[in-house]
């Protein structure tokens, strides 16, 4: 059977990776593996927040690579925020033999983010998405991308930036 395709999604929370993430997935039926999901899990099972960031991913990898294996798509939502985080989604690739392409997505009006950060739903049973403060202080870590990738400013309406990346990932119509 041919090797999957895994989708790594990133970017600062807020900003629209899910949002985008999720349509994909409904399009295309990919597995959509949403690291706030399985936080939310770990935490409702007795993991604290400083038990689950690394084991989080570390548990998406496992599960994605099983599906990898079966030449499905796995759409990989996570903030990456950092360079080993990206590298463990490039590893699973690699090793897998998948496909791998990249989207980061922006949302570069300040005050269109913090809307978002600040109005957002809450869709996880648990799970307490960040404050706008929280978001800064994790915009000053994250560190600046510098692989190929797809770079997608979420200020477009959703249904285009979604045709976008539909059209890199080769299913646009």
């Amino acid at each position: 059977m041919a090797n999957g395709i895994l989708v790594e999604f990133g970017g600062l929370p807020g900003t629209g990776k899910s949002t985008l993430a999720g349509r994909l997935a409904a399009r295309t039926g990919a597995v959509w593996l949403r690291i706030d999901e399985i936080e939310a899990a770990m935490r409702r099972n007795g993991l604290t927040p400083e038990q689950t960031g690394v084991t989080a991913y570390s548990v998406a990898h496992d599960v994605a690579a099983s599906h990898l294996r079966r030449g499905l798509t796995v759409i990989a939502d996570a903030v990456n925020p950092v360079a080993a985080a990206r590298q463990g989604w490039q590893d699973l690739a690699a090793g897998s033999g998948a496909r791998h392409v990249v989207v980061e997505t922006t949302c570069p009006d300040a005050a269109e983010h913090e809307r978002r950060v600040t109005t957002r739903p809450a869709d996880i049973p648990g799970w307490r998405y960040p404050s706008w403060a929280e978001v800064r202080a994790a915009a000053a870590g994250y560190e600046p991308r510098r692989d190929p990738r797809l770079t997608v400013d979420t200020t477009r309406p959703i249904a285009e930036c979604e045709q976008f990346v539909a059209r890199h990932l080769g299913l646009a119509a």
